[in-house]
């Protein structure tokens, strides 16, 4: 077999990715808009992005730390809250500033605080969304304490993400972050209207990685990476060229500070090195001809919007890359995701067209 050492992709697309606010934006905003042409935000700030004029104000932010020679779009969200305004959410929808709200259930990871309680106070915002034609993203988590956090995912189907799916059927849905072999069976066994975004990090490690040999923080994310046969249905599903399932590398940065203490913060930053990594385990997989798919067409697709007019030439380096172990933030420093296996495809300097 002939060695693939170039290919030529549509540019990728992030449709899960968080870049935070003041330092930490400046600092990690260049390392997405540098490799992907488009990505959704997440709006779990502090204070959360709650309406549509909180978005506008967030998105020129994030626009004044996009490096004039990149060209990136950011693709806005807004965080759903028990008072979120149905008419605010049509009106951001149909201006075409808000892509899609999130849902937190409150508790389950960084910054849900805010999230939802009771679901049946969020329904005439989910039934708005479904006549404006706006997905609904989630974190698919439960929260209850005596819920085992390995199986979370599994329950938040059955408890929640199912029964609103019914109540609400023309909802279309993306299940963020998917970690598990039930969480993939479940958006393959739905016709339509569901989809699911694949993290690198996921791809990657099991919760070996976390927890063998010593509690290793920096591999520690939520949803918690889960045992290896739920890493492989989550390989095959992001090689099969099944268009609901698309990348979202869910970068999530935080001071290595926040990291490595006795209560860890959950989030693994990756976008410095994302598009290598991906590139990398569909070469192991022999499966470059559908790296295209996963990470630069199947997500455009769910969100009704075009592919990439310009395209990405990735070339394969005879000797393993080098990227930083750490990225400073003049907030602190922030590590940068391990893989654990020599990185060679990265797109070329004159990589864009």
């Amino acid at each position: 077999m002939t060695e693939i050492t170039e290919l030529t992709i549509r540019r990728p697309d992030d449709w899960h990715l968080h870049l935070r606010d003041g330092q930490m934006m400046s600092a990690v905003t260049p390392h997405s808009s540098r490799d992907f042409a488009r990505a959704i935000i997440m709006p779990n700030l502090v204070p959360p992005v709650v309406t549509t004029a909180d978005a506008v104000a967030y998105r020129e932010r994030i626009l004044a730390n996009v490096p004039a020679q990149h060209d990136f779009t950011p693709l806005m969200t807004l965080y759903l809250t028990e008072s979120t305004d149905p008419d605010d959410v049509e009106a951001g929808a149909k201006s075409g500033l808000i892509n899609a709200l999130k849902l937190y259930p409150a508790g389950a990871t960084t910054n849900s605080e805010s999230g939802v309680r009771d679901f049946d106070k969020v329904v005439g915002v989910l039934e708005r969304m479904a006549e404006v034609g706006i997905p609904l993203l989630v974190h698919g988590e439960v929260t209850d304490p005596e819920v085992d956090i390995f199986d979370r995912e599994a329950e938040f189907i059955d408890r929640v993400l199912d029964p609103l799916r019914r109540r609400v059927p023309a909802l279309r849905v993306v299940m963020e972050h998917v970690t598990t072999e039930q969480g993939v069976e479940y958006v393959k066994s739905s016709p339509e209207g569901l989809a699911a975004t694949i993290t690198v990090h996921h791809l990657i490690i099991n919760r070996n990685a976390i927890l063998a040999g010593g509690i290793r923080p920096h591999y520690y994310c939520l949803p918690v990476a889960k045992r290896e046969k739920h890493r492989q249905a989550l390989l095959t599903a992001t090689i099969s060229g099944d268009p609901r399932f698309f990348l979202g590398t869910d970068s999530a940065p935080h001071m290595d500070t926040a990291k490595e203490t006795a209560c860890g913060c959950a989030g693994l930053f990756s976008a410095t090195n994302a598009l290598s990594c991906v590139t990398q385990v569909f070469e192991r997989e022999e499966a470059l001809d559908r790296l295209e798919s996963f990470v630069s067409l199947n997500g455009p697709a769910f969100y009704g919007l075009p592919a990439n007019d310009t395209t990405v030439r990735l070339v394969r380096s005879e000797e393993p890359l080098r990227f930083p172990d750490k990225i400073n933030t003049g907030a602190g420093a922030v590590t940068v995701f391990d893989p654990g296996f020599p990185l060679f495809w990265q797109p070329a300097e004159d990589a864009k067209s």
